[in-house]
């Protein structure tokens, strides 16, 4: 990645409300959402070549779409209020989200080329999505700050940051989605939205009397990413971008054994070899350092919960993969597939009722630190199809969270290369360079069939 610096020339925020008068009331989180881990606000951005919608401005056209589709995502226009018990609701003010306007005297090709093909980290991101001050906070604040920022080529940037306490990826990206069909001209969104926050709410006032599965004592019950890993050869951190394209997950199929190969998702291969890799390369002093695979699984399909489609709120929890560092060094890849699906499978609607439970049982408390090594894997390939969001200016050269790196994270995206394939990308792993380079080195051995 080459070094890259431009200017970015902003307007005045301005608060973009609903089109037309929505109800004024407050509706309550659910206790999946209301997680002291969710008070943080998560950032995505769309980039696009330009060129298709000479005579519409793509600020105007946005603007125009945000305000129609905060008509039936009203509560997306209001501000997160804190009642009894530290319970979280949304006062639905209809007040709006921020909105900002801007150019930068930068050209797309010169953003493709310094981040070797566009994708996180973007040089100067903050200058493509500037905190306005006084909005980064959890309470009484706007819920989604927007920036559109033009390039000098036509192209531009479509930057969103989010309360992650009103949606998961897949919720705002079915946000996202109702803005683009909008933006079209489509006369209202495909998908209806749903509140229908108390469907995950805790079974009683009681929970601790109710918890019904096993959790882990140190789940962390968590999307965000945990503490950096250790060993690995001192602070000199490397980041790089892996790119996996369907040849090279077919390669790294090979090598588990024949019942799994069709069986095993392109998710579960990638995140059982890109664990074992890591903990290969970052070689802890001893085989017995328990190493854990932590992720989150999606539970909107789960007929029992009753969610219904367009549920739009946080719909995840979070399951763990755990082995010793000897057993996954001297172990088969397949041996970590089969954890990796073991750990989902574990996701059922009893886990997922248990784990709102424990939640409320432990809110207010210390969030909880996992113990050893934790390798945190967020997919974001299917969240509101984040790499296809149409506004109408074309499909985004690249589409997805930004910022989500550090070590110990590992976030699956989706780009598409020059033949209009998609491929699975890591954007920005980030290892002490010593274990760096041992990680390229496996992962290379992997894809090339030279190991097991």
């Amino acid at each position: 990645m080459t070094t890259l610096t431009f200017a970015v020339r902003r307007q005045d925020p301005e608060l973009v409300g609903p089109a037309v008068p929505t109800p004024r009331e407050t509706k309550r989180l659910s206790d999946i959402d209301d997680q002291d881990p969710h008070r943080m606000h998560t950032r995505t951005a769309f980039f696009y070549r330009g060129g298709r919608r000479e005579v519409d401005d793509p600020a105007a056209v946005i603007r125009r779409a945000l305000g129609e589709a905060l008509v039936p995502y009203y509560p997306l226009a209001g501000r997160l209020r804190e009642v009894a018990g530290m319970k979280l609701v949304v006062d639905c003010t209809g007040e709006g989200v921020l909105f900002v306007e801007a150019d930068a005297d930068v050209r797309l090709a010169e953003l493709e080329a310094a981040t070797g093909g566009l994708m996180d980290p973007v040089p100067c991101m903050e200058q493509l999505l500037l905190d306005v001050q006084g909005s980064s906070g959890i309470l009484d604040c706007p819920l989604i700050l927007i920036q559109v920022t033009r390039f000098l080529c036509g192209g531009f940037v479509f930057a969103l940051r989010f309360n992650h306490l009103m949606c998961d990826a897949t919720g705002i990206g079915q946000f996202i989605s109702a803005m683009a069909e909008l933006a079209r001209g489509l006369p209202s969104p495909t998908v209806a939205p749903a509140w229908s926050r108390e469907l995950l709410e805790a079974r009683g006032p009681t929970p601790s009397s109710l918890l019904s599965c096993s959790h882990d004592a140190a789940m962390p019950l968590t999307t965000t990413a945990p503490p950096p890993p250790v060993g690995g050869g001192g602070g000199d951190m490397a980041s790089r971008a892996f790119i996996f394209t369907k040849a090279d997950i077919a390669a790294i199929k090979q090598h588990l054994p024949s019942h799994l190969r069709d069986k095993a998702t392109t998710f579960e291969v990638a995140a059982a070899a890109i664990w074992r890799c890591h903990v290969v390369a970052l070689d802890p002093p001893s085989g017995d350092d328990m190493q854990q695979l932590g992720f989150v699984v999606n539970v909107r399909r789960m007929p029992e919960l009753g969610l219904p489609a367009g549920y739009y709120g946080n719909a995840c929890v979070f399951v763990m993969a755990t082995a010793t560092a000897g057993a996954l060094r001297d172990g088969s890849l397949g041996g970590a597939v089969e954890l990796v699906r073991e750990a989902k499978a574990a996701a059922t609607a009893e886990y997922v009722r248990s784990t709102v439970d424990l939640i409320v049982l432990r809110r207010g408390r210390p969030p909880a630190i996992p113990e050893g090594n934790l390798l945190f894997v967020t997919d974001c390939r299917h969240a509101g199809f984040f790499h296809t969001v149409e506004l109408g200016w074309g499909e985004p050269v690249y589409g997805g969270l930004m910022n989500i790196y550090q070590p110990g994270a590992a976030l699956f995206a989706t780009v598409r290369n020059g033949d209009g394939e998609d491929a699975l990308v890591v954007p920005c792993l980030t290892l002490p360079r010593p274990a760096m380079d041992r990680f390229a080195s496996e992962i290379e051995m992997l894809v090339n069939g030279d190991s097991s």
